[in-house]
């Protein structure tokens, strides 16, 4: 009898741990959903964090930029934004834009406003309309180039028909083509050892890895899922956020292991904010929507 309790207890034990083991490997914080910070605006898109886990986002149809602050505020950061669409900041902190009301790169001074605009054709042709952006840990950024014909500009002709990614050197010398071979390249995040590159190609609904070499070019493109994304994220355990039917994470072995549902037609972008960096920023529609995470968001080492 006391042997049968002890076998007992010791599957309860078993059963306990197992679930709590489960739960730490949780990538969502235990109990946690994600909340409606706001519907205030029209599309929202474009999610960067700052050195101090303050996140900037992107209302494109109005043509601004919007801050979220650590106390959970809102406040309106720029106008006449050049319609920016995704945004990431540099390794100074100034906030990168891919600016595609007139197909242009930007680089704006957070405390002054003022913008230097990094890139506005290649090869003297006009760009399609950067749409997305990562910078590397050298300075180097590498942006996707598709081509979404918009209502608001005055001469829509398409001057190259190749959407690419491109990679804009540190020093800003040249712009080389990295990628020319995508439908619709999207999304773009890097791991933060600078090794390795994702892509979605959103055209062809799939994502794929790239190994990155010291001089920006990549190689070794591989198929990292069949699913396409809008905007994209990582977190310190490698995981890869997709966007677009909510949030899709995938681990890096390219299995989808969670599915963040956003009472949204379309999510478009995600990324980690925070002052520990642990939580989930997410851009859908004309809302955007926090999620407590047990994970945290990287940039590179």
């Amino acid at each position: 009898m006391i042997k049968l309790l002890l076998v007992s207890f010791g599957l309860i034990f078993s059963f306990i741990g197992a679930g709590c083991t489960e739960a730490d490997n949780s990538i969502i914080a235990n109990g946690a959903t994600p909340v409606l910070v706001s519907d205030a605006f029209k599309f929202t898109e474009g999610p960067a964090s700052d050195a101090y886990g303050n996140v900037y986002f992107t209302d494109q149809p109005n043509n601004r930029i919007h801050k979220w602050s650590l106390d959970g505020t809102i406040s309106l950061f720029m106008e006449e934004s050049g319609r920016a669409n995704g945004l990431y900041f540099d390794n100074e902190g100034n906030l990168l834009a891919c600016a595609d009301e007139n197909n242009q790169l930007w680089s704006i001074d957070v405390a002054s406003r003022n913008v230097d605009v990094l890139i506005d054709n290649f090869d003297n042709l006009k760009l399609n309309g950067p749409n997305d952006l990562w910078v590397d840990a050298r300075g180097g950024i590498y942006f996707t180039d598709p081509y979404y014909k918009r209502e608001y500009w005055q001469n829509p002709e398409q001057e190259i028909y190749y959407e690419r990614v491109y990679y804009l050197l540190p020093d800003g010398s040249d712009v080389i083509i990295v990628d020319d071979e995508l439908v619709k390249p999207n999304g773009i995040i890097g791991t933060p050892d600078g090794k390795v590159l994702y892509v979605a190609d959103i055209g062809d609904d799939k994502t794929y890895s790239y190994t990155i070499h010291s001089d920006g070019t990549l190689s070794n493109r591989t198929l990292f899922c069949s699913k396409g994304s809008d905007g994209m994220t990582i977190d310190n355990r490698g995981n890869v956020y997709l966007t677009g039917d909510g949030v899709m994470v995938f681990n890096p072995s390219g299995e989808m292991i969670e599915h963040i549902k956003i009472d949204q037609p379309w999510t478009a972008n995600v990324t980690f904010g925070g002052a520990s960096q642990n939580i989930l920023f997410i851009t859908a529609m004309n809302s955007i929507y926090t999620l407590q995470m047990n994970v945290k968001g990287v940039r590179y080492k």
